[in-house]
């Protein structure tokens, strides 16, 4: 059993341990220090990982940036599993996984998606990760199965953990109502339910190759599908009803539909609650998913997040493909691939925009009544990922302007300063560029020399302590938020396996 915390001192904190640099230090010009925790308090170890590991940083010649990567490639095993029970061999019980996000004692589905996607190509070589990755899609599917409209999840009482406490509840206002015991928020994104898919198809098109024998595998192995059927169409429903326009169809703007989820909070922060007494703008129909939240857990102002939609549009077609392969869900099928047909004709009728300075761009977030915001935000799914949703190619004309604003001073969220630039976010505030930004940029290039000035920025911007932050001051690298964030650390080892598999001898 790869679970390990026997040894690890009762009072070890990671969010204080990432604070502050430890030996030893690299002798190159950063002298970037070791911030992997003590190995007793690594929350799991994979043998494959570590392989890995050894794999690429026997490729990289900067000392500094061979540091990072093993500061920042184990990042969510060593410190964010917060719990994983196994399950049994003989399959009578499944694996259930919780992943934090880092500094929250709580399970955001789009974050732990992202942290545990790039183990997925491993699990082949390592049962144990195989289970840890089968135990989040357990866990996401139990969670999405009860409440598929909210973000964030408290850990179940049987893994004895002591669930976050977030200040909002009781005084938040949602619909409908759920359990404060289960849910840590419901502010409802639609890229949290396209992540769960993602997660769902990619450990079911990875984990399967080692069983399949000729054609398609019939199984989702390690998983309670059930459990996770029940969770899909839970998710597409919900999806399907935030499909509907504000309005009543043929009444004008005379009669409101029923509002599908709604969400209001008491905060000094405006992007902490929703237009419209909960429920958002008003929108008509395009064929798009209305959704109230982006990525960053800030309010959208129009709701049709464009970014959002086109991961989902992908997201939904290999749930098809997935569903198709398992059987017997025809009917849930049909309707994922609907979803996803409806959605992509919305983004090319009412997203591809006019911009007096770029030409037809991908605007940010659109309401089908001709109201566009023109902007993009270091949280993916973000305009400047498309590529990397699977969404277009990089060489499409559309995102080739799009991706030129996002990158200008056109973006009123793009940051240049002293030290680094690139897009930052409402979440953060002003003048501070989100390393995750940096490096899907420079994953979304064919250019080496972008990739390698990408490299080195995101290597010069840790404040010292060889970690990835959430947002960094564009002057002052020792000016960031969040110490530990598993998911950012994640997206920058990333891009450094796939440049040195791209550009041989870059790093």
């Amino acid at each position: 059993m790869n679970w390990t915390v026997s040894g690890c001192p009762s009072d070890f904190s990671y969010l204080k341990w990432a604070s502050e640099p430890h030996e030893p230090r690299t002798d190159g010009q950063l002298r970037l220090p070791s911030m992997r925790p003590p190995v007793a308090c690594r929350r799991f170890r994979s043998a494959a990982i570590e392989e890995e590991i050894e794999r690429v940083t026997g490729q990289i010649s900067d000392a500094d940036v061979r540091q990072l990567l093993r500061n920042i490639m184990p990042n969510t095993l060593d410190t964010a599993i917060a719990w994983h029970d196994p399950g049994t061999a003989d399959g009578a019980k499944v694996p259930y996984t919780f992943v934090i996000t880092g500094d929250i004692n709580a399970q955001w589905t789009r974050d732990s998606a992202n942290q545990i996607l790039p183990l997925v190509p491993h699990v082949g070589r390592d049962a144990g990760l195989r289970r840890l990755v089968a135990g989040l899609v357990n866990m996401q599917a139990e969670q999405i199965a009860a409440y598929p409209f909210a973000n964030a999840y408290k850990p179940p009482p049987r893994s004895g953990l002591e669930a976050g406490h977030n200040t909002g509840f009781p005084h938040d206002r949602v619909k409908p109502e759920y359990d404060p015991d289960m849910v840590y928020e419901a502010k409802f994104e639609i890229d949290s339910l396209a992540a769960f898919f993602q997660l769902s198809t990619a450990y079911w098109e990875q984990g399967t190759k080692s069983l399949r024998t000729d054609g398609m595998q019939t199984q989702l192995p390690l998983v309670d599908v059930v459990k996770w059927q029940e969770a899909v169409e839970a998710a597409v429903g919900l999806l399907e009803q935030l499909q509907q326009p504000t309005y009543v169809e043929g009444s004008g703007n005379g009669r409101l539909n029923a509002a599908t989820v709604e969400f209001l909070r008491a905060s000094e922060h405006p992007t902490e609650s929703s237009f419209g007494g909960g429920r958002g703008n008003p929108v008509r129909r395009t064929g798009m998913v209305r959704t109230l939240f982006r990525p960053s857990d800030d309010a959208v102002t129009l709701p049709f997040f464009v970014p959002g939609n086109a991961m989902l549009a992908v997201q939904l077609e290999r749930l098809a493909a997935l569903l198709a392969a398992l059987g017997g869900a025809e009917d849930i099928e049909e309707r994922a691939r609907r979803l996803a047909t409806d959605i992509r004709k919305g983004i090319a009728k009412h997203a591809v925009v006019e911009h007096p300075q770029h030409g037809p761009v991908y605007a940010y977030e659109v309401d089908g009544f001709g109201g566009q915001l023109v902007m993009d935000d270091a949280n993916v799914p973000s305009l400047l990922a498309l590529p990397l949703l699977g969404f277009v190619e990089a060489s499409d004309a559309v995102y080739q302007n799009t991706r030129r604003l996002v990158l200008s001073d056109d973006n009123p969220w793009h940051f240049a300063g002293t030290r680094l630039q690139g897009v930052g976010s409402p979440h953060t505030g002003f003048l501070r560029t989100w390393p995750m930004a940096v490096a899907v940029r420079a994953l979304t290039s064919n250019s080496r020399q972008e990739v390698r000035n990408a490299i080195v920025m995101l290597t010069e911007s840790t404040g010292g302590l060889g970690l990835v932050h959430e947002s960094v001051s564009v002057d002052d690298p020792a000016h960031y938020s969040r110490p530990w964030f598993a998911w950012c650390n994640g997206v920058v080892a990333e891009l450094l396996v796939d440049s040195i598999r791209r550009f041989p001898g870059i790093i």
